[in-house]
């Protein structure tokens, strides 16, 4: 479906002044570059109307900017007179290869124009104004989307992420670029590169690794290990440095959650069905406490405003609010039962107790651990998400989402609760539902998808609207889970705006900035160095063998097509003396016939595969330097004249 939002939730930040050429055309004179101050390159420091942005580059590993490395892209937006930072700002920045046009800056504010209509052919190298949804599927892969790009009004898939087995929860790391995936079936942890959406390694993480939780410094990943026994269900802690893991510890049956101290001090797991609260030292990987909160805990949360962790009990009903420092237990508050998943708000203020017995939200003061309100919501909640405005409610027996005013929570106050229909039925008539959740907050922090198992289709909910502006239909896969992998610039501090990347190629680049309020576009220029390594890449020459997955018949003519790729694009011409070694397992007297070229970079010869078995093809050009095994071999199977 058409990504009818793509003018509204991303651009709409950043004022109408482009719908009517006043910023793209600017006629004004162009601002001046100032000089550099110590340290700075020339040129990365504009001056107009009175605001000052400098651009600077920083590569992650400290050498200079190299194409496929990480590096650090920041902004200062600042006073020109005063020097005092300007917060709250919400600008766009594009990388692309430079023009070398005569007039850089007109060329600039044009290619500007041309990103901003999300025109699938007319894409910079690196877009910071975008984000891309994901999809968690339930059979084992992942959707990606580009919402801000709809291919003939049908489709904006952008690519898909295999998996060895179904998935059931992730976690996303923003400052590596990773996004972690638990598989209970395979027992492993998939790492995603987010950046390239390709799958880096599957880590073994014990029986029935369910739930992720990543530490706030980012150096563990805890798992949830639900083994039906005793033996193995706890945790497995995973260092996301070497992508192994460290730690597997039982901590009893059961669900578990987890959650950690702001300081990464403390890490904090429930255990359901053994009705306890295991506290581990997060620097010795050791358990230090064991604390009986309720017999039943089904959610853990922490509060970095008052410090404490809070641990709801479905069948006490209460909630336990413990220390975070001292592990003593300072209040418990009766809440009622049927209690479970819990949240705090982004600022840590007010906490959320989702009651599914009776289809209420108990919402709690963490400055004095008291109720404050006790709301209805959608039937049988289950899930939350918050965006800066709003808490949002799914429930599990209704297609509606609840929206709570996050501005109007207060004692003494009555408390907004708004509402939309995601979808045509409730979530719960889908079955075999993920524990990943459903709701995910957008890009820019006021809009919302929303993930309807039943019919198949993500919802864009932008805020101030009466219903959803689209959907994205799942074409090939079952939805189950939804989040958002961001790449807009984020405010680091006041004034300073920046975003990790990784620089997409070699050369001169433009790396485009846009402002609003006042209006500037302006390309400051960047120079990337090529990495050898990655050049001899573009010449490695790569193979793909044509064949499909039914093998060959044993005595029957076959021929082997295959294509000859130079870095993996273009294709290799004209090699006249590409030859096939071939044999069957396990030691048969090799053979060797010739191949020809039968298309650009295609090639044909024809095997005889005598006997039934599996036969091993290599490929040899001593024109090319290419040796017999210098390229993947290809395993072929021959059956029986006959057979299966």
């Amino acid at each position: 479906m058409k990504a009818v939002h793509k003018g509204l939730a991303l651009l709409l930040p950043f004022g109408l002044a482009f719908g009517a050429g006043l910023l793209l055309f600017d006629s004004r004179p162009p601002a001046t570059a100032q000089t550099a101050a110590p340290g700075e390159k020339a040129g990365n420091r504009l001056v107009r109307d009175g605001i000052a942005v400098e651009f600077a580059v920083q590569p992650v590993d400290g050498a200079e900017p190299t194409e496929g490395m990480f590096a650090d892209l920041r902004f200062r937006l600042s006073d020109a007179a005063s020097g005092q930072p300007l917060a709250g700002q919400v600008p766009g920045a594009w990388l692309d290869l430079a023009t070398g046009n005569d007039d850089p800056q007109t060329a600039c504010r044009s290619r500007i124009g041309l990103y901003l209509k999300g025109l699938p052919g007319v894409r910079p190298l690196l877009d910071l104004t975008s984000y891309y949804l994901l999809i968690l599927n339930q059979d084992p892969s992942i959707t990606v989307v580009d919402p801000l790009t709809s291919v003939g009004g049908v489709t904006s898939m952008f690519t898909r992420i295999p998996l060895r087995r179904p998935p059931m929860d992730w976690v996303a790391s923003p400052a590596e670029r990773r996004l972690y995936v638990s598989m209970p079936e395979a027992g492993e942890v998939a790492v995603i590169d987010a950046e390239r959406f390709q799958v880096l390694a599957s880590i073994p993480a014990g029986r029935q690794p369910v739930r992720l939780a990543l530490q706030p410094d980012g150096r563990y990943l805890w798992v949830g290990n639900d083994a039906p026994g005793e033996a193995g269900s706890g945790v497995t802690v995973i260092d996301t440095r070497t992508l192994k893991p460290v730690l597997q510890a039982d901590t009893g049956r059961g669900h578990h959650e987890i959650a950690f101290s702001a300081d990464s001090r403390h890490a904090f797991v429930t255990s359901r069905e053994a009705g306890t609260l295991t506290v581990f030292d997060v620097a010795t990987l050791e358990r230090i406490r064991e604390i009986r909160s309720g017999p039943h805990p089904l959610g853990v949360a922490l509060s970095p405003l008052s410090g404490a962790v809070y641990v709801s009990d479905g069948e006490a009903g209460t909630l336990s609010v413990i220390d975070a420092a001292s592990l003593e237990t300072r209040k418990t508050i009766p809440v009622g039962r049927g209690i479970g998943p819990l949240a705090f708000a982004p600022d840590g203020r007010h906490g959320f107790v989702l009651n599914t017995a009776d289809n209420t939200v108990t919402v709690i003061d963490a400055a004095s651990d008291e109720v404050l309100h006790r709301l209805e919501v959608a039937a049988e909640p289950y899930q939350i998400a918050f965006t800066r405005a709003f808490a949002y409610v799914r429930g599990l027996a209704s297609p509606k989402v609840s929206m709570i005013d996050l501005a109007s929570l207060g004692k003494g106050r009555e408390p907004g609760v708004l509402g939309f229909e995601a979808g045509p039925a409730a979530p719960r008539l889908a079955g075999n539902l993920s524990l990943a959740s459903s709701l995910a907050p957008a890009g820019d922090d006021a809009a919302l998808f929303v993930v309807n198992p039943v019919d198949n289709t993500t919802y864009f909910y932008m805020e101030g609207m009466n219903a959803p502006m689209s959907g994205y239909l799942n074409r090939g896969h079952t939805a189950r889970a939804a989040t958002v992998v961001p790449r807009s610039l984020r405010e680091l501090e006041p004034g300073l705006f920046g975003a990790r990347v990784r620089l997409p190629a070699a050369g001169r680049l433009d790396v485009a900035f846009l402002l609003n309020q006042p209006q500037i576009a302006h390309c400051f220029a960047l120079e990337v160095r090529a990495d050898p390594d990655r050049q001899r890449q573009r010449t490695r020459l790569q193979v793909e063998y044509l064949v499909d997955g039914h093998g060959a018949v044993a005595g029957a003519p076959f021929t082997l097509r295959l294509r000859l790729l130079k870095g993996g694009e273009e294709p290799q011409t004209g090699v006249a003396d590409l030859r096939v070694r071939y044999f069957r397992a396990p030691s048969a007297q090799p053979r060797e016939v010739a191949a020809r070229e039968v298309g650009e970079g295609i090639y044909e010869a024809s095997v005889e595969l005598a006997q039934a078995g599996a036969y091993y093809l290599h490929l040899g050009a001593a024109s090319l330097g290419l040796k017999f095994g210098d390229l993947p071999y290809l395993g072929l199977r021959a059956r029986p004249a006959g057979g299966q």
